[in-house]
Protein backbone atom coordinates (compact mmCIF):
# COMPACT_ATOMS: atom_id res chain seq x y z
CA UNK A 1 0.00 0.00 0.00
CA UNK A 2 1.14 3.55 -0.76
CA UNK A 3 0.25 6.80 0.92
CA UNK A 4 -0.90 9.99 -0.82
CA UNK A 5 -1.45 13.53 0.39
CA UNK A 6 -4.84 14.95 -0.72
CA UNK A 7 -4.95 18.60 -1.89
CA UNK A 8 -6.87 20.81 0.52
CA UNK A 9 -9.48 23.26 -0.74
CA UNK A 10 -11.83 25.86 0.76
CA UNK A 11 -13.45 25.22 4.18
CA UNK A 12 -16.93 23.77 4.25
CA UNK A 13 -18.17 26.26 6.82
CA UNK A 14 -17.31 29.93 7.41
CA UNK A 15 -14.20 30.24 9.55
CA UNK A 16 -13.48 26.49 9.42
CA UNK A 17 -10.41 24.52 8.37
CA UNK A 18 -9.65 23.67 4.76
CA UNK A 19 -11.33 20.53 3.42
CA UNK A 20 -10.49 17.61 3.44
CA UNK A 21 -8.52 17.43 6.71
CA UNK A 22 -4.74 17.35 6.52
CA UNK A 23 -3.11 13.91 6.50
CA UNK A 24 -2.01 11.04 4.32
CA UNK A 25 -4.20 8.16 3.14
CA UNK A 26 -3.38 4.71 1.94
CA UNK A 27 -3.83 4.08 -1.77
CA UNK A 28 -3.57 0.65 -3.41
CA UNK A 29 -0.93 0.58 -6.11
CA UNK A 30 -1.92 -0.44 -9.62
CA UNK A 31 0.38 -3.43 -9.61
CA UNK A 32 -1.22 -4.83 -6.47
CA UNK A 33 -4.68 -4.22 -7.92
CA UNK A 34 -3.81 -6.11 -11.12
CA UNK A 35 -2.48 -8.98 -9.09
CA UNK A 36 -5.60 -9.14 -7.02
CA UNK A 37 -7.72 -9.13 -10.16
CA UNK A 38 -5.75 -12.01 -11.70
CA UNK A 39 -5.52 -14.18 -8.55
CA UNK A 40 -8.51 -16.31 -7.55
CA UNK A 41 -10.37 -15.09 -4.51
CA UNK A 42 -11.03 -17.84 -2.02
CA UNK A 43 -12.92 -15.78 0.53
CA UNK A 44 -15.48 -13.08 -0.04
CA UNK A 45 -14.33 -9.58 0.80
CA UNK A 46 -15.88 -7.94 3.77
CA UNK A 47 -18.08 -4.93 3.29
CA UNK A 48 -15.86 -2.70 5.42
CA UNK A 49 -12.75 -3.49 3.43
CA UNK A 50 -14.41 -2.98 0.09
CA UNK A 51 -16.03 0.30 1.17
CA UNK A 52 -12.71 1.64 2.47
CA UNK A 53 -10.84 0.83 -0.72
CA UNK A 54 -13.46 2.16 -3.07
CA UNK A 55 -13.98 5.35 -1.07
CA UNK A 56 -10.26 6.17 -1.25
CA UNK A 57 -10.10 5.39 -4.94
CA UNK A 58 -13.16 7.54 -5.62
CA UNK A 59 -11.60 10.47 -3.84
CA UNK A 60 -8.41 10.17 -5.88
CA UNK A 61 -9.34 8.91 -9.30
CA UNK A 62 -13.08 8.64 -9.98
CA UNK A 63 -14.81 11.71 -11.50
CA UNK A 64 -18.26 12.80 -10.41
CA UNK A 65 -21.19 11.63 -12.48
CA UNK A 66 -22.67 14.25 -14.77
CA UNK A 67 -26.29 15.37 -14.23
CA UNK A 68 -29.00 14.04 -16.49
CA UNK A 69 -29.81 16.36 -19.36
CA UNK A 70 -33.57 16.94 -19.52
CA UNK A 71 -33.45 17.91 -23.19
CA UNK A 72 -31.91 14.56 -24.09
CA UNK A 73 -33.82 12.15 -21.88
CA UNK A 74 -37.18 13.89 -22.09
CA UNK A 75 -37.60 13.88 -18.31
CA UNK A 76 -37.21 16.69 -15.82
CA UNK A 77 -33.67 17.72 -14.98
CA UNK A 78 -32.25 16.08 -11.90
CA UNK A 79 -31.22 18.59 -9.28
CA UNK A 80 -29.38 17.99 -6.07
CA UNK A 81 -26.63 15.41 -5.38
CA UNK A 82 -26.10 12.88 -8.17
CA UNK A 83 -25.27 9.17 -7.66
CA UNK A 84 -21.57 8.46 -8.12
CA UNK A 85 -20.62 5.05 -9.45
CA UNK A 86 -17.53 3.87 -7.61
CA UNK A 87 -15.91 0.52 -8.11
CA UNK A 88 -12.55 -0.92 -7.43
CA UNK A 89 -10.36 -2.78 -9.85
CA UNK A 90 -12.38 -5.93 -9.24
CA UNK A 91 -15.64 -4.27 -10.33
CA UNK A 92 -17.13 -4.16 -6.82
CA UNK A 93 -19.68 -1.38 -6.10
CA UNK A 94 -19.93 0.50 -2.82
CA UNK A 95 -21.52 3.49 -1.14
CA UNK A 96 -19.92 6.94 -1.26
CA UNK A 97 -20.75 9.65 1.26
CA UNK A 98 -21.99 12.75 -0.60
CA UNK A 99 -20.26 16.10 -0.07
CA UNK A 100 -22.50 18.65 1.67
CA UNK A 101 -23.00 22.09 0.17
CA UNK A 102 -24.99 25.25 0.87
CA UNK A 103 -28.39 25.06 2.65
CA UNK A 104 -31.56 25.08 0.54
CA UNK A 105 -33.19 27.71 2.77
CA UNK A 106 -31.75 30.68 4.68
CA UNK A 107 -30.60 29.53 8.12
CA UNK A 108 -31.04 25.86 7.29
CA UNK A 109 -28.69 22.90 7.44
CA UNK A 110 -26.18 22.19 4.66
CA UNK A 111 -27.55 20.10 1.81
CA UNK A 112 -27.77 17.09 1.48
CA UNK A 113 -28.29 15.80 5.07
CA UNK A 114 -25.35 14.28 6.87
CA UNK A 115 -26.81 10.76 6.68
CA UNK A 116 -27.35 10.84 2.88
CA UNK A 117 -25.35 8.39 0.78
CA UNK A 118 -25.25 7.44 -2.84
CA UNK A 119 -25.68 3.73 -3.47
CA UNK A 120 -24.96 2.26 -6.87
CA UNK A 121 -25.20 -1.33 -7.83
CA UNK A 122 -22.41 -1.96 -10.27
CA UNK A 123 -22.23 -4.89 -12.64
CA UNK A 124 -19.36 -7.21 -11.75
CA UNK A 125 -16.58 -7.58 -14.20
CA UNK A 126 -16.38 -10.76 -16.23
CA UNK A 127 -12.73 -11.04 -15.35
CA UNK A 128 -13.49 -11.64 -11.65
CA UNK A 129 -16.63 -13.81 -11.31
CA UNK A 130 -15.74 -14.93 -7.85
CA UNK A 131 -15.93 -11.33 -6.27
CA UNK A 132 -19.42 -10.91 -4.80
CA UNK A 133 -21.53 -7.89 -5.76
CA UNK A 134 -22.92 -5.51 -3.16
CA UNK A 135 -26.59 -4.55 -2.97
CA UNK A 136 -28.48 -1.87 -1.10
CA UNK A 137 -32.04 -0.80 -0.56
CA UNK A 138 -33.54 1.54 -3.14
CA UNK A 139 -33.44 5.27 -2.44
CA UNK A 140 -36.66 6.78 -1.14
CA UNK A 141 -38.57 9.42 -3.07
CA UNK A 142 -36.97 12.26 -1.16
CA UNK A 143 -33.67 11.66 -2.92
CA UNK A 144 -31.78 10.56 0.24
CA UNK A 145 -30.89 7.17 1.61
CA UNK A 146 -31.82 6.08 5.10
CA UNK A 147 -29.03 4.14 6.72
CA UNK A 148 -31.52 1.95 8.66
CA UNK A 149 -33.39 1.10 5.46
CA UNK A 150 -30.17 0.27 3.66
CA UNK A 151 -28.70 -1.84 6.35
CA UNK A 152 -25.40 -3.56 6.03
CA UNK A 153 -23.92 -4.42 2.69
CA UNK A 154 -23.98 -8.16 2.09
CA UNK A 155 -22.39 -10.37 -0.52
CA UNK A 156 -24.49 -11.77 -3.31
CA UNK A 157 -24.03 -15.27 -4.58
CA UNK A 158 -23.17 -15.82 -8.25
CA UNK A 159 -26.54 -17.43 -8.93
CA UNK A 160 -28.43 -14.44 -7.59
CA UNK A 161 -26.16 -12.15 -9.54
CA UNK A 162 -26.83 -14.00 -12.80
CA UNK A 163 -30.57 -13.83 -12.15
CA UNK A 164 -30.48 -10.03 -11.87
CA UNK A 165 -27.84 -9.56 -14.56
CA UNK A 166 -30.02 -8.75 -17.64
CA UNK A 167 -30.98 -5.18 -16.51
CA UNK A 168 -30.43 -3.02 -13.47
CA UNK A 169 -32.80 -0.04 -13.47
CA UNK A 170 -33.40 2.42 -10.71
CA UNK A 171 -35.62 5.48 -10.27
CA UNK A 172 -34.07 8.48 -8.53
CA UNK A 173 -36.58 10.93 -7.03
CA UNK A 174 -36.05 14.50 -8.29
CA UNK A 175 -35.25 17.19 -5.75
CA UNK A 176 -38.12 19.64 -5.39
CA UNK A 177 -37.31 23.34 -5.55
CA UNK A 178 -39.14 26.69 -5.72
CA UNK A 179 -42.62 26.94 -7.28
CA UNK A 180 -42.93 28.12 -10.87
CA UNK A 181 -45.57 30.72 -9.97
CA UNK A 182 -46.34 32.71 -6.78
CA UNK A 183 -48.34 30.65 -4.31
CA UNK A 184 -47.90 27.40 -6.25
CA UNK A 185 -46.54 24.01 -5.27
CA UNK A 186 -42.83 23.21 -5.24
CA UNK A 187 -41.40 22.15 -8.58
CA UNK A 188 -41.20 19.44 -9.91
CA UNK A 189 -44.41 17.67 -8.72
CA UNK A 190 -44.19 15.06 -6.02
CA UNK A 191 -43.39 11.61 -7.42
CA UNK A 192 -41.39 12.79 -10.45
CA UNK A 193 -38.35 10.56 -10.98
CA UNK A 194 -35.49 10.29 -13.41
CA UNK A 195 -35.24 6.83 -14.98
CA UNK A 196 -31.85 5.35 -15.82
CA UNK A 197 -31.00 1.95 -17.17
CA UNK A 198 -27.69 0.14 -17.02
CA UNK A 199 -27.09 -2.82 -19.21
CA UNK A 200 -25.33 -5.91 -17.90
CA UNK A 201 -21.89 -6.72 -19.01
CA UNK A 202 -21.89 -8.49 -22.34
CA UNK A 203 -20.53 -12.01 -22.40
CA UNK A 204 -17.05 -12.43 -23.68
CA UNK A 205 -16.89 -12.67 -27.40
CA UNK A 206 -20.12 -10.75 -28.06
CA UNK A 207 -20.00 -8.16 -30.77
CA UNK A 208 -20.55 -4.39 -30.22
CA UNK A 209 -23.75 -4.46 -32.29
CA UNK A 210 -25.21 -7.21 -30.17
CA UNK A 211 -24.37 -5.33 -26.99
CA UNK A 212 -26.04 -2.14 -28.25
CA UNK A 213 -29.18 -4.03 -29.35
CA UNK A 214 -29.41 -5.77 -26.01
CA UNK A 215 -28.99 -2.46 -24.13
CA UNK A 216 -31.79 -0.83 -26.17
CA UNK A 217 -34.17 -3.69 -25.49
CA UNK A 218 -33.40 -3.66 -21.80
CA UNK A 219 -33.92 0.13 -21.57
CA UNK A 220 -37.34 -0.17 -23.19
CA UNK A 221 -38.27 -2.99 -20.87
CA UNK A 222 -37.20 -0.99 -17.81
CA UNK A 223 -39.24 2.04 -18.92
CA UNK A 224 -42.33 -0.14 -19.26
CA UNK A 225 -41.67 -1.78 -15.92
CA UNK A 226 -41.77 1.55 -13.97
CA UNK A 227 -45.28 2.19 -12.62
CA UNK A 228 -47.08 5.10 -14.28
CA UNK A 229 -48.02 6.54 -10.88
CA UNK A 230 -44.39 7.23 -10.02
CA UNK A 231 -43.46 9.11 -13.22
CA UNK A 232 -44.78 12.60 -13.93
CA UNK A 233 -44.59 14.12 -17.39
CA UNK A 234 -42.82 17.50 -17.21
CA UNK A 235 -43.05 20.02 -20.07
CA UNK A 236 -39.84 22.03 -20.18
CA UNK A 237 -40.36 23.52 -23.66
CA UNK A 238 -42.34 26.56 -22.46
CA UNK A 239 -40.75 29.38 -20.44
CA UNK A 240 -41.60 29.99 -16.83
CA UNK A 241 -44.79 32.04 -16.35
CA UNK A 242 -44.54 35.43 -14.67
CA UNK A 243 -46.94 37.83 -13.07
CA UNK A 244 -47.51 41.04 -15.03
CA UNK A 245 -46.45 44.09 -13.04
CA UNK A 246 -45.97 46.81 -15.71
CA UNK A 247 -48.86 48.07 -17.83
CA UNK A 248 -48.79 50.63 -20.68
CA UNK A 249 -50.07 54.07 -19.73
CA UNK A 250 -52.44 56.36 -21.56
CA UNK A 251 -49.65 58.01 -23.50
CA UNK A 252 -48.70 54.69 -25.10
CA UNK A 253 -51.87 54.79 -27.23
CA UNK A 254 -52.79 58.48 -27.48
CA UNK A 255 -50.34 61.31 -28.06
CA UNK A 256 -51.38 64.94 -27.74
CA UNK A 257 -51.00 67.15 -30.76
CA UNK A 258 -47.81 69.22 -30.70
CA UNK A 259 -48.28 72.79 -29.58
CA UNK A 260 -47.93 75.39 -32.31
CA UNK A 261 -44.81 77.50 -32.36
CA UNK A 262 -45.51 80.79 -30.55
CA UNK A 263 -45.43 83.95 -32.61
CA UNK A 264 -42.25 85.94 -32.26
CA UNK A 265 -41.63 89.65 -32.38
CA UNK A 266 -38.02 89.82 -33.43
CA UNK A 267 -35.95 87.27 -31.52
CA UNK A 268 -38.44 86.83 -28.62
CA UNK A 269 -42.08 85.87 -28.12
CA UNK A 270 -44.67 88.21 -26.61
CA UNK A 271 -44.33 86.61 -23.19
CA UNK A 272 -40.55 86.88 -23.32
CA UNK A 273 -40.78 90.55 -24.26
CA UNK A 274 -43.16 91.20 -21.36
CA UNK A 275 -40.79 89.41 -18.98
CA UNK A 276 -37.81 91.32 -20.35
CA UNK A 277 -39.60 94.65 -19.94
CA UNK A 278 -40.68 93.83 -16.38
CA UNK A 279 -37.31 92.52 -15.28
CA UNK A 280 -35.34 95.15 -17.18
CA UNK A 281 -37.58 97.96 -16.00
CA UNK A 282 -37.32 96.82 -12.40
CA UNK A 283 -33.55 96.63 -12.69
CA UNK A 284 -33.37 100.12 -14.17
CA UNK A 285 -35.56 101.54 -11.40
CA UNK A 286 -33.36 99.99 -8.72
CA UNK A 287 -30.21 101.27 -10.44
CA UNK A 288 -31.73 104.75 -10.85
CA UNK A 289 -32.72 104.91 -7.19
CA UNK A 290 -29.22 103.94 -6.11
CA UNK A 291 -27.71 106.53 -8.46
CA UNK A 292 -30.00 109.27 -7.10
CA UNK A 293 -29.08 108.48 -3.49
CA UNK A 294 -25.38 108.36 -4.25
CA UNK A 295 -25.32 111.67 -6.18
CA UNK A 296 -27.40 113.46 -3.55
CA UNK A 297 -24.93 112.35 -0.90
CA UNK A 298 -22.01 113.41 -3.10
CA UNK A 299 -23.42 116.89 -3.74
CA UNK A 300 -24.02 117.41 -0.02
CA UNK A 301 -20.28 117.46 0.62
CA UNK A 302 -18.66 120.89 1.10
CA UNK A 303 -16.14 120.62 -1.77
CA UNK A 304 -18.93 119.78 -4.19
CA UNK A 305 -21.07 122.63 -2.91
CA UNK A 306 -18.26 125.11 -3.71
CA UNK A 307 -17.78 123.51 -7.14
CA UNK A 308 -21.49 123.87 -7.95
CA UNK A 309 -21.28 127.57 -7.07
CA UNK A 310 -18.49 128.06 -9.62
CA UNK A 311 -20.11 125.91 -12.32
CA UNK A 312 -23.90 126.13 -11.94
CA UNK A 313 -24.55 124.33 -15.24
CA UNK A 314 -24.40 127.17 -17.75
CA UNK A 315 -22.06 130.01 -18.72
CA UNK A 316 -22.72 133.46 -20.15
CA UNK A 317 -23.11 133.80 -23.90
CA UNK A 318 -20.97 136.29 -25.88
CA UNK A 319 -22.15 139.84 -26.15
CA UNK A 320 -24.52 140.36 -29.02
CA UNK A 321 -26.13 136.94 -28.70
CA UNK A 322 -29.84 137.13 -29.60
CA UNK A 323 -32.54 136.61 -26.96
CA UNK A 324 -35.66 134.56 -27.67
CA UNK A 325 -36.81 132.50 -30.67
CA UNK A 326 -37.91 133.97 -34.00
CA UNK A 327 -41.00 132.65 -35.82
CA UNK A 328 -38.99 130.92 -38.56
CA UNK A 329 -37.22 128.84 -35.89
CA UNK A 330 -40.56 127.57 -34.59
CA UNK A 331 -41.63 126.61 -38.14
CA UNK A 332 -38.30 124.87 -38.80
CA UNK A 333 -38.69 122.96 -35.53
CA UNK A 334 -42.14 121.65 -36.45
CA UNK A 335 -41.21 120.72 -40.05
CA UNK A 336 -38.05 118.97 -38.87
CA UNK A 337 -40.07 116.82 -36.43
CA UNK A 338 -42.62 116.05 -39.17
CA UNK A 339 -39.92 114.82 -41.58
CA UNK A 340 -37.94 112.95 -38.91
CA UNK A 341 -40.95 110.88 -37.83
CA UNK A 342 -41.77 109.82 -41.41
CA UNK A 343 -38.11 109.13 -42.23
CA UNK A 344 -37.78 106.80 -39.23
CA UNK A 345 -41.04 105.06 -40.14
CA UNK A 346 -40.06 104.45 -43.79
CA UNK A 347 -36.54 103.40 -42.80
CA UNK A 348 -37.86 100.72 -40.46
CA UNK A 349 -40.30 99.63 -43.18
CA UNK A 350 -37.40 99.12 -45.60
CA UNK A 351 -35.57 96.88 -43.10
CA UNK A 352 -38.62 94.63 -42.60
CA UNK A 353 -40.18 94.67 -46.08
CA UNK A 354 -39.58 91.38 -47.96
CA UNK A 355 -41.95 91.55 -50.97
CA UNK A 356 -42.81 95.14 -51.97
CA UNK A 357 -46.26 95.67 -53.44
CA UNK A 358 -45.28 98.56 -55.76
CA UNK A 359 -42.14 99.80 -57.54
CA UNK A 360 -40.96 103.16 -58.81
CA UNK A 361 -38.77 103.62 -61.91
CA UNK A 362 -37.23 106.99 -62.82
CA UNK A 363 -37.81 108.33 -66.34
CA UNK A 364 -35.04 107.45 -68.75
CA UNK A 365 -33.37 104.97 -66.37
CA UNK A 366 -35.01 101.57 -66.37
CA UNK A 367 -32.18 100.10 -64.28
CA UNK A 368 -32.94 102.45 -61.40
CA UNK A 369 -36.10 100.57 -60.40
CA UNK A 370 -36.68 100.54 -56.63
CA UNK A 371 -39.58 99.78 -54.32
CA UNK A 372 -42.08 102.52 -53.58
CA UNK A 373 -41.02 102.49 -49.91
CA UNK A 374 -37.40 103.25 -50.81
CA UNK A 375 -38.55 106.06 -53.12
CA UNK A 376 -40.63 107.55 -50.30
CA UNK A 377 -37.71 107.33 -47.86
CA UNK A 378 -35.30 109.01 -50.28
CA UNK A 379 -37.83 111.73 -51.11
CA UNK A 380 -38.21 112.52 -47.40
CA UNK A 381 -34.41 112.59 -47.05
CA UNK A 382 -34.15 115.20 -49.80
CA UNK A 383 -36.78 117.41 -48.13
CA UNK A 384 -35.04 116.97 -44.75
CA UNK A 385 -31.67 117.96 -46.24
CA UNK A 386 -33.19 121.04 -47.87
CA UNK A 387 -34.83 122.02 -44.59
CA UNK A 388 -31.53 121.45 -42.76
CA UNK A 389 -29.58 123.64 -45.15
CA UNK A 390 -32.12 126.46 -44.75
CA UNK A 391 -31.98 126.04 -40.97
CA UNK A 392 -28.17 126.27 -40.79
CA UNK A 393 -28.07 129.31 -43.10
CA UNK A 394 -30.61 131.12 -40.95
CA UNK A 395 -28.72 130.19 -37.79
CA UNK A 396 -25.57 131.95 -38.94
CA UNK A 397 -27.44 134.90 -40.49
CA UNK A 398 -29.38 135.70 -37.30
CA UNK A 399 -26.69 134.87 -34.74
CA UNK A 400 -28.71 131.99 -33.26
CA UNK A 401 -25.67 129.75 -33.75
CA UNK A 402 -24.19 131.13 -30.48
CA UNK A 403 -27.02 129.39 -28.58
CA UNK A 404 -26.18 125.91 -29.95
CA UNK A 405 -22.42 126.08 -30.63
CA UNK A 406 -20.13 126.15 -27.53
CA UNK A 407 -18.09 129.34 -27.33
CA UNK A 408 -16.07 128.61 -24.16
CA UNK A 409 -14.25 125.65 -22.58
CA UNK A 410 -16.38 126.19 -19.50
CA UNK A 411 -19.06 124.24 -21.32
CA UNK A 412 -17.59 120.89 -20.14
CA UNK A 413 -17.48 121.41 -16.32
CA UNK A 414 -20.87 123.09 -16.55
CA UNK A 415 -22.20 120.10 -18.50
CA UNK A 416 -20.95 117.75 -15.74
CA UNK A 417 -22.61 119.95 -13.13
CA UNK A 418 -25.90 119.91 -15.06
CA UNK A 419 -25.80 116.11 -15.36
CA UNK A 420 -25.24 115.68 -11.59
CA UNK A 421 -28.11 118.06 -10.82
CA UNK A 422 -30.44 116.12 -13.15
CA UNK A 423 -29.48 112.80 -11.55
CA UNK A 424 -30.03 114.14 -8.01
CA UNK A 425 -33.55 115.27 -9.10
CA UNK A 426 -32.67 118.79 -7.95
CA UNK A 427 -32.87 120.20 -11.45
CA UNK A 428 -31.26 123.53 -12.21
CA UNK A 429 -33.44 126.57 -12.80
CA UNK A 430 -33.14 127.47 -16.47
CA UNK A 431 -34.68 129.80 -18.98
CA UNK A 432 -34.33 128.54 -22.53
CA UNK A 433 -35.63 131.85 -23.87
CA UNK A 434 -32.30 133.44 -22.85
CA UNK A 435 -29.76 130.64 -22.71
CA UNK A 436 -29.48 126.86 -22.80
CA UNK A 437 -27.57 124.98 -20.11
CA UNK A 438 -24.31 123.35 -21.14
CA UNK A 439 -25.66 119.79 -21.53
CA UNK A 440 -28.40 121.09 -23.88
CA UNK A 441 -25.88 123.08 -25.87
CA UNK A 442 -23.56 120.07 -26.37
CA UNK A 443 -26.49 117.83 -27.31
CA UNK A 444 -27.93 120.27 -29.86
CA UNK A 445 -24.51 120.82 -31.39
CA UNK A 446 -23.96 117.04 -31.72
CA UNK A 447 -27.38 116.53 -33.31
CA UNK A 448 -27.16 119.40 -35.82
CA UNK A 449 -23.52 119.30 -36.88
CA UNK A 450 -22.49 115.63 -36.37
CA UNK A 451 -25.46 113.22 -36.40
CA UNK A 452 -27.36 114.94 -39.23
CA UNK A 453 -24.36 115.04 -41.64
CA UNK A 454 -23.56 111.37 -40.87
CA UNK A 455 -27.13 110.38 -41.68
CA UNK A 456 -27.00 112.35 -44.95
CA UNK A 457 -23.62 110.98 -46.11
CA UNK A 458 -24.38 107.33 -45.29
CA UNK A 459 -27.88 107.55 -46.75
CA UNK A 460 -26.53 108.99 -50.01
CA UNK A 461 -24.01 106.12 -50.26
CA UNK A 462 -26.76 103.54 -50.02
CA UNK A 463 -29.18 105.33 -52.37
CA UNK A 464 -29.57 104.90 -56.10
CA UNK A 465 -28.01 108.32 -56.70
CA UNK A 466 -24.56 107.00 -55.87
CA UNK A 467 -22.52 106.32 -59.07
CA UNK A 468 -22.41 102.58 -59.70
CA UNK A 469 -19.27 102.42 -61.87
CA UNK A 470 -16.99 104.54 -59.65
CA UNK A 471 -14.64 101.70 -58.65
CA UNK A 472 -12.03 103.85 -56.91
CA UNK A 473 -14.69 105.77 -55.02
CA UNK A 474 -16.39 102.53 -53.99
CA UNK A 475 -13.10 101.21 -52.62
CA UNK A 476 -12.47 104.40 -50.68
CA UNK A 477 -15.99 104.45 -49.25
CA UNK A 478 -17.46 100.87 -49.15
CA UNK A 479 -21.19 100.50 -48.81
CA UNK A 480 -20.68 98.22 -45.79
CA UNK A 481 -19.32 101.19 -43.83
CA UNK A 482 -22.37 103.23 -44.68
CA UNK A 483 -24.74 100.48 -43.53
CA UNK A 484 -22.79 100.01 -40.29
CA UNK A 485 -23.17 103.72 -39.41
CA UNK A 486 -26.57 104.66 -40.84
CA UNK A 487 -28.74 102.52 -38.57
CA UNK A 488 -27.00 103.53 -35.27
CA UNK A 489 -27.41 107.18 -36.26
CA UNK A 490 -31.13 106.59 -36.67
CA UNK A 491 -31.23 105.06 -33.19
CA UNK A 492 -29.45 108.13 -31.83
CA UNK A 493 -32.21 110.36 -33.24
CA UNK A 494 -34.88 108.18 -31.64
CA UNK A 495 -33.21 108.41 -28.21
CA UNK A 496 -32.64 112.15 -28.59
CA UNK A 497 -36.30 112.81 -29.45
CA UNK A 498 -37.52 110.71 -26.49
CA UNK A 499 -35.29 112.45 -23.93
CA UNK A 500 -35.95 115.88 -25.45
CA UNK A 501 -39.75 115.50 -25.22
CA UNK A 502 -39.49 114.17 -21.65
CA UNK A 503 -37.42 117.14 -20.44
CA UNK A 504 -39.70 119.63 -22.23
CA UNK A 505 -42.66 118.39 -20.19
CA UNK A 506 -40.69 117.82 -16.96
CA UNK A 507 -39.05 121.27 -16.74
CA UNK A 508 -42.10 123.47 -17.37
CA UNK A 509 -44.26 122.18 -20.21
CA UNK A 510 -46.36 125.29 -20.96
CA UNK A 511 -43.40 127.70 -20.81
CA UNK A 512 -41.21 125.52 -23.04
CA UNK A 513 -44.01 124.88 -25.57
CA UNK A 514 -44.66 128.60 -25.85
CA UNK A 515 -40.98 129.16 -26.60
CA UNK A 516 -40.80 126.55 -29.38
CA UNK A 517 -44.22 126.75 -31.04
CA UNK A 518 -45.68 130.17 -30.23
CA UNK A 519 -42.39 132.14 -30.11
CA UNK A 520 -43.52 133.67 -26.83
CA UNK A 521 -41.22 134.17 -23.84
CA UNK A 522 -39.56 136.53 -21.43
CA UNK A 523 -36.40 136.95 -19.41
CA UNK A 524 -38.52 136.13 -16.38
CA UNK A 525 -38.60 132.32 -16.05
CA UNK A 526 -42.10 132.40 -14.54
CA UNK A 527 -43.59 134.31 -17.49
CA UNK A 528 -46.06 132.53 -19.76
CA UNK A 529 -46.23 129.67 -17.26
CA UNK A 530 -50.01 129.50 -17.64
CA UNK A 531 -50.31 130.28 -21.37
CA UNK A 532 -51.76 127.35 -23.40
CA UNK A 533 -51.04 128.73 -26.87
CA UNK A 534 -47.98 126.64 -27.46
CA UNK A 535 -49.71 123.51 -26.12
CA UNK A 536 -52.57 123.72 -28.64
CA UNK A 537 -50.12 124.34 -31.45
CA UNK A 538 -48.34 121.16 -30.37
CA UNK A 539 -51.61 119.24 -30.49
CA UNK A 540 -52.31 120.51 -34.01
CA UNK A 541 -48.83 119.48 -35.17
CA UNK A 542 -49.29 115.99 -33.68
CA UNK A 543 -52.57 115.59 -35.61
CA UNK A 544 -50.80 116.49 -38.87
CA UNK A 545 -47.98 114.05 -38.13
CA UNK A 546 -50.43 111.25 -37.27
CA UNK A 547 -52.37 111.84 -40.51
CA UNK A 548 -49.16 111.67 -42.52
CA UNK A 549 -48.20 108.45 -40.73
CA UNK A 550 -51.50 106.82 -41.74
CA UNK A 551 -51.41 108.20 -45.30
CA UNK A 552 -47.90 106.86 -45.97
CA UNK A 553 -49.09 103.83 -47.94
CA UNK A 554 -48.97 102.82 -51.64
CA UNK A 555 -52.55 103.94 -52.32
CA UNK A 556 -51.65 107.54 -51.44
CA UNK A 557 -47.99 107.54 -52.42
CA UNK A 558 -48.45 106.07 -55.92
CA UNK A 559 -50.13 109.17 -57.48
CA UNK A 560 -47.41 111.41 -56.03
CA UNK A 561 -44.63 109.10 -57.21
CA UNK A 562 -46.05 109.07 -60.75
CA UNK A 563 -45.25 112.77 -61.02
CA UNK A 564 -41.52 111.91 -60.95
CA UNK A 565 -41.42 108.48 -62.60
CA UNK A 566 -43.29 105.28 -63.38
CA UNK A 567 -45.10 103.21 -60.75
CA UNK A 568 -45.70 99.51 -61.38
CA UNK A 569 -46.79 96.46 -59.43
CA UNK A 570 -44.11 93.79 -59.07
Amino acid sequence: MATRMLRQGLPRVAGGDPWPPAGEIEVAESATTDAAAAAPVTEPATADAVATATTVEAATTAPAAEPVDASVSGDAPVSGPEPVAVSDAAGTASTVTLRRGLPRAPGGEPWPPSDAASVVAATPSAASPSIPALTAAAAPESGTVDEEAVGELKPVEPAEREASAPTASSGVALRRGLPRMPGGEPWPPAGAVAVTAESAAAPSGASDAAVEASASAESAADADAIPAATVATIDVSTPLPFQRTVFPGKTAFTRPAPRPEPARIGPFTKGQWVGAVIIGGGGLLVAAAMAVLFVRWLLSLDPLQDWLAIYPGEYHLPEGAPVGFPAWLGWQHFFNVFLMVLIIRSGLRIRTEKRPTAFWTPRGNAKGKVSLTIWFHQALDILWLINGVVFIVLLFMTGQWMRVIPTSWEVFPNAISAVLQYISLDWPTENGWVNYNSIQQITYFTTIFIAAPLAAVTGFRMSGMWPKNAEKLNKIYPIEWARAVHFPVMLYFVVFIAIHVFLVFATGALRNLNHMYAAQGSTDPSAYADNWTGFWMLVASLVVIAAAWVAARPLVLAPIAKLFGTVSAR
